[in-house]
């Protein structure tokens, strides 16, 4: 519709988000990718924690754990609980425990 246009020509993060998880429910990851690349770089916390999932699933990317750490992290310092949560969850994986304690502790 004509106000999703407007607000994605003027880089609303928001709308950027909205048309990546859109493009990703079709199956068009490297779309959706570079929408919710956009909106992250905008600061949309959802958009952050979205990439995370697609780096850990190689969708629209290249599988990239780095990747998917950083914009965990990203997501989390912004507020994001449940990418708070899933740095946790990835330090007791890589056996880091005094630090995922930390992150749950913050989450």
């Amino acid at each position: 519709d004509k106000q999703r246009m407007k607000r994605l020509e003027v880089n609303d993060p928001v709308a950027m988000r909205y048309k990546g998880i859109e493009q990703y429910r079709k199956g068009d990851y490297r779309s959706a990718f570079g929408y919710l690349m956009k909106a992250a770089e905008l600061g949309e916390l959802e958009a952050q924690y979205s990439l995370a999932g697609m780096y850990r699933n190689g969708q629209g990317v290249e599988k990239d754990e780095g990747m998917e750490m950083y914009h965990l992290e990203e997501a989390a310092i912004g507020g994001h609980v449940s990418a708070r949560h899933n740095l946790a969850c990835l330090e007791v994986i890589n056996k880091r425990h005094e630090r995922a304690v930390k992150h749950w502790i913050i989450a």
